[in-house]
């Protein structure tokens, strides 16, 4: 009984956290499906990544929040709907809202045949940006979740060195851990220029970054 009034003390501050949250605010006013919009603005508006024209692969996308920043931006006057100026692609294992303009896969991005889909839909072009905030289910057990962490984003990288353009940009989710280190040096043998950051609306309690790798390097 005391771990499930824990639990319920728990699951309150949260909720109380969630519901004060000014990026949750900012979300619901602007019409954003998650606050985790945002922490893609800040990424982009510090580094300038995603440009009318370009081609984005949003991975992980479900809820569509990221998706939908991407739509934004490739849109003239950051439009919502409407004519948009480039193709972002977006899969997911789990089921996402339609967003206008967006191309949606579901399905498993380690399984072959998802990924052939994904590729069928680039029609032979790479893409200037991959977005990744694919995550697992977390098992609650430490080195598992590290390794299932590592491996979607060993995954994202490998991805991009075949699908990306040689001066695009990968971002990807990170969690601070034993983890961390192996995936900053899968960065900097992957890309010429690699910036970790943290937005403002990443919560301070949680481990998460975001790993920023331009340009790939010459395969040697």
């Amino acid at each position: 009984m005391k771990i499930q009034t824990k639990s319920k003390k728990v699951n309150r501050a949260w909720l109380n956290d969630h519901v004060n949250d000014p990026y949750v605010k900012l979300a619901q006013k602007e019409n954003y499906r998650a606050r985790a919009a945002y922490k893609l603005k800040e990424i982009d508006e510090t580094l300038g990544l995603i440009k009318p024209g370009h081609l984005v692969v949003d991975l992980g996308s479900a809820p569509g929040a990221w998706s939908q920043y991407v739509r934004r931006r490739l849109s003239p006057g950051g439009a919502a709907a409407g004519t948009l100026n480039g193709t972002i692609l977006a899969l997911d294992l789990l089921p996402m809202e339609p967003v206008e303009g967006v191309a949606f896969i579901q399905g498993d991005f380690r399984e072959p045949e998802v990924l052939a889909k994904l590729e069928h839909a680039m029609a032979g072009r790479k893409a200037d940006v991959v977005v990744s905030d694919m995550a697992p289910n977390l098992s609650g057990i430490d080195s598992a979740d590290t390794a299932r962490i590592a491996h979607l984003v060993e995954l994202a990288i490998e991805f991009a060195q075949h699908h990306l353009k040689p001066e695009g940009a990968l971002v990807a989710k990170v969690f601070h851990g034993g983890a961390y280190s192996p995936l900053v040096k899968a960065f900097k043998e992957t890309f010429r220029t690699v910036k970790p950051l943290k937005p403002k609306a990443s919560r301070d309690k949680s481990s998460e970054t975001f790993l920023i790798g331009v340009g790939l390097k010459t395969p040697r």
